[in-house]
């Protein structure tokens, strides 16, 4: 699964024109490695997101096409969330 499309349907990030914007700015990273919006989404990946004046580190743990409000906090475990 795309990484922005990821971000949008696990409700991360709430637009998937804002998730696309964040990641193609370099700000957020795959398994440490810097990832843009197109970049693939796999079953225990931790991605790191910088925005704004926090950092959230987590890992994906579900991979589903649409979701539920409910659903979409499955599809994720946080592992740090800190503020700058």
């Amino acid at each position: 699964m795309r990484l922005d499309k990821y971000l949008k349907v696990s409700r991360i990030i709430k637009r998937r024109t804002l998730a696309k914007e964040v990641a193609d700015s370099g700000r957020i990273t795959i398994n440490e490695k810097i990832a843009k919006s197109s970049s693939t989404v796999d079953i225990d990946d931790v991605i790191t997101i910088r925005y704004g004046n926090k950092i959230l580190i987590f890992r994906v743990t579900k991979l589903l096409e649409s979701t539920k409000k409910d659903d979409a906090k499955t599809m994720y475990t946080i592992i740090e969330e800190k503020s700058l």
